[in-house]
């Protein structure tokens, strides 16, 4: 049974607001994380609970308040405006959010109908839960609940819950809300609240927190980049401060590799680009730097010595991004520790793949069979890489083993997703289900499942994908 401990619910009300999720008329369970739910202590949780037609005991269901820079412009009020968080469970592992997404309006809604429908829902649980089977730190998905309600978007849609799983929904954004609003007293019980909760082992004072919320931040992006991940929505409002993947709107996996992929309808300058993510991110912490200001002054002695300590802290980003991003490359080739040379060497195959437009995923997987070079149309160039490459992992003891479980085998393809969701609309639930099962397991896959691994056809690519609000 679900142990609730709501921790957020306990701090101040400016915080949220205090709403029931306007529940479901005839919920039915599409897609059900049995694996999670066991760990979370829900296994007899059923559509009433998924969809927010039943309360379970010991809930508190509140929407959460922060702004957010979104591409760059500044919103001072968003907050859950078609999310409902139920509370937090405690478990041997942590404490975790459960949040209902899709579960009506909010105080937050801003005139939205707060409603999800079946194609963003499941996209979510697709990706995120390929996410975490790959080690990446991310929000999870417990569940995707048909409402019985019709949801009006462009055309009508069947509405649809995600029960999404977190460490906390707490982002960039709520820092913001409160600097914006002068209110420092919010600022530090928050930072109180994330440090207690997510960062213990953080040096003491606000540039202590600071570098460790960077670090964590700093690995995340380059958890993305090994895996040719385009977030598509990089908002302050959507950087958690878990560091963990949080928002899956118009994201997209790379197929033919291009540094400079875009996916998202919305981005029309390309300001979330895949080789833009690491920059993003360090301009969204300093964002986050600035909402620390006020707490730092009171700590070292004015407003300059603030400024020059969270600075110290926000210009680590770098260093720790690029040597979380080569650890994570160096064992996709086959690398245990990363020396001198290996950055050339990676960035090397890189340069080779965006030139001829190499399969992402399949180029990695397939080096350690000796069949990459089939994607690469200047095969000579590719020869010369992969003889230097040989040479270097010779030594390597374990570099196939390394490779096999730095590679998944599957992703989950924007146009293998779409197919799901347009199968889902006529009733067919099992492309799916299908997909829920590979990517569960995304480095091993049986011979009957081969045909997911492949890249679109020309006439099966999505090129553009949306948010689905």
């Amino acid at each position: 049974m679900v142990m609730f401990d709501n921790s957020y619910a306990r701090l101040p009300d400016r915080f949220y607001r205090r709403i029931a999720p306007e529940g479901a008329p005839s919920p039915k369970v599409m897609l059900f994380n049995a694996a999670l739910a066991e760990k979370l202590g829900i296994q007899d949780w059923g559509a009433g609970e998924l969809s927010g037609d039943v309360l379970p005991d010991g809930a508190d269901p509140i929407a959460q308040v922060y702004a957010g820079h979104q591409f760059g412009g500044w919103n001072p009020r968003l907050g859950d405006g078609r999310a409902v968080l139920l509370g937090e469970t405690v478990t041997d592992d942590g404490r975790y959010d459960i949040q209902l997404k899709g579960a009506g309006r909010t105080p937050y809604s801003r005139n939205g109908d707060g409603r999800a429908w079946i194609g963003p829902a499941l996209r979510e649980y697709l990706i995120s839960e390929f996410m975490a089977a790959c080690g990446v730190p991310t929000t999870r998905a417990l569940a995707v609940t048909y409402t019985g309600l019709a949801v009006q978007r462009e055309q009508t849609y069947p509405g649809a819950v995600l029960t999404r799983v977190a460490r906390s929904h707490i982002r960039v954004g709520t820092f913001q809300y409160f600097t914006a609003e002068g209110d420092t007293d919010a600022v530090s019980l928050l930072a109180d609240h994330v440090r207690a909760r997510h960062f213990p082992e953080a040096k003491p004072g606000i540039a202590g927190l600071f570098a460790a919320i960077i670090a964590a931040q700093a690995r995340l992006i380059a958890h993305w980049m090994g895996l040719g991940f385009v977030h598509g929505v990089m908002n302050t409002d959507n950087m958690a401060i878990s560091g963990e993947t949080i928002d899956y709107g118009p994201c997209a996996f790379i197929d033919g590799f291009s540094p400079k992929a875009v996916y998202s309808s919305i981005d029309d300058n390309g300001r979330y680009a895949y080789n833009q993510q690491p920059a993003v991110a360090h301009w969204n912490l300093a964002q986050l730097g600035s909402s620390f200001v006020a707490m730092a002054e009171k700590e070292y002695g004015g407003e300059e010595a603030a400024i020059e300590m969270l600075t110290v802290s926000l210009n680590r980003f770098p260093k720790l991004y690029e040597a979380a991003y080569l650890d994570v490359f160096a064992r996709k080739i086959g690398i245990k520790t990363p020396r001198d040379g290996d950055k050339e060497l990676v960035s090397g195959l890189l340069s080779l793949m965006a030139k001829d437009g190499a399969d992402f995923t399949n180029t990695f997987r397939d080096l350690s069979d000796g069949t990459a070079r089939d994607w690469f149309l200047d095969r000579d160039a590719f020869d010369r890489w992969q003889q230097t490459w040989q040479a270097r992992v010779a030594d390597e003891t374990g570099a196939a083993e390394r490779m096999a479980q730095a590679n998944p085998v599957i992703i989950p393809r924007t146009h293998r997703i779409e197919e799901a969701i347009q199968a889902a609309l006529k009733g067919d639930e099992a492309p799916a289900q299908r997909l829920a099962r590979c990517l569960a397991t995304p480095f091993t896959l049986g011979p009957d499942d081969q045909a997911l691994t492949h890249p679109p056809r020309e006439d099966e690519m999505v090129t553009r994908t949306f948010c689905g609000t």
